[in-house]
């Protein structure tokens, strides 16, 4: 399969402190990997280096074939980013800010892949509501949608669910798994929500202390440390990363 991510060997240190030390990751087209980690393990530094936003002191990122930094703007034409932490115009409609991200991205009809997306996520009625007037999990699907406009091969979706009831991240889970078999579109997923990542990844990698410590399916990756579930392996290596 086409590798749309490629490290190799990245290291990056902050003030003498070694935040990502060595790690090698590729991700292929049509694969769902998490990658997971706790707080300063060195999840957030590997994500931005991946992206091109962060310099790594050592070692090779390749998105979706471009090196970077050299052709960080071809790699990321390919790329959708959605957090739900990203602001969006309060003053806008909501229809308003997809068409607008649609021109961006240069879409045809921008109109239409709108409307496609807020119904591919069951959102459809949120069209002509106010920025403002959304909750916030009503933000994160909207935010979804604008990542998925031009069906890129890359999705990077940092906590995609974190604000999301149940059911609706029940829904956003079945929207990004249907657009991935269609499409072959990867899907890079951060997370610290385990249940969720056990539904909805095939593949987890782990970090710890700048490292990658398990690479692999959510069964073998608990397996690996002898148990049950991935939130026991979270809270197990989160317990290593403060010793």
């Amino acid at each position: 399969m086409t590798k749309v991510v490629e490290a190799r060997q990245l290291c990056k240190s902050f003030r003498g402190k070694r935040a990502v030390d060595g790690v090698d990751l590729v991700v292929r087209a049509g694969e769902r990997v998490a990658l997971l980690g706790a707080n300063g393990a060195g999840k957030t530094t590997t994500l931005l280096m991946l992206l091109g936003a962060v310099s790594p002191d050592s070692g090779t990122v390749s998105l979706l074939g471009h090196p970077l930094p050299a052709e960080r703007s071809e790699g990321l034409r390919g790329v959708g980013f959605a957090a739900g932490y990203l602001p969006m115009p309060d003053r806008l409609r909501v229809n308003e800010i997809l068409r607008i991200f649609g021109d961006i991205y240069g879409l045809t009809d921008p109109a239409a892949a709108a409307e496609e997306g807020l119904e591919r996520f069951g959102i459809s009625h949120l069209a002509k509501q106010m920025a403002k007037e959304l909750s916030s999990g009503q933000r994160t699907l909207v935010g979804i949608v604008k990542a998925i406009l031009h069906r890129p091969p890359l999705l990077v979706l940092d906590e995609p669910t974190a604000s999301l009831d149940p059911d609706v991240a029940a829904r956003a889970r079945q929207g990004l798994e249907q657009l991935c078999a269609e499409d072959g579109s990867a899907l890079l997923v951060t997370s610290h929500n385990m249940t969720d990542v056990e539904r909805m990844c095939e593949r987890v990698v782990f970090l710890s202390k700048g490292r990658i410590v398990a690479d692999g399916s959510p069964p073998e990756v608990a397996a690996k440390f002898g148990l049950s579930d991935l939130e026991q392996v979270f809270l197990h290596l989160a317990a290593e990363d403060w010793d």
